[in-house]
């Protein structure tokens, strides 16, 4: 399920750069983007205690630890490509 959501979050944040490119409103896909990326670590954590209930210390141990690496660095990813357009935005105004 998170790969899904995760695979959303992906597609939204690259609407938002699209729909900020092409000179729509973006704001709609960005807030998306963030919202499918918080859904997409909420889903993680989910399948993480799934696999504490069962007592499945061999999952934990083999996953967690890079998929914490790898939830923090598409995290902080996601939230800078999605929040580039406000600071382009406001960079193109200043200097008009």
């Amino acid at each position: 399920m998170w790969i899904l959501i995760g695979v959303i979050a992906i597609g939204a944040t690259f609407i938002n750069l699209f729909m900020y490119i092409t000179g729509k409103d973006y704001k709609l896909a960005m807030a998306m983007g963030l919202s499918f990326t918080a859904l997409t670590l909420c889903a993680e954590y989910t399948l993480i205690t799934n696999w504490v209930e069962v007592k499945d210390w061999a999952a934990i141990e083999d996953v967690v630890p890079s998929m914490e690496k790898a939830l923090w660095f598409l995290t902080i990813v996601s939230i800078l490509l999605n929040i580039t357009p406000i600071f382009l935005e406001k960079k193109r105004n200043s200097s008009n």
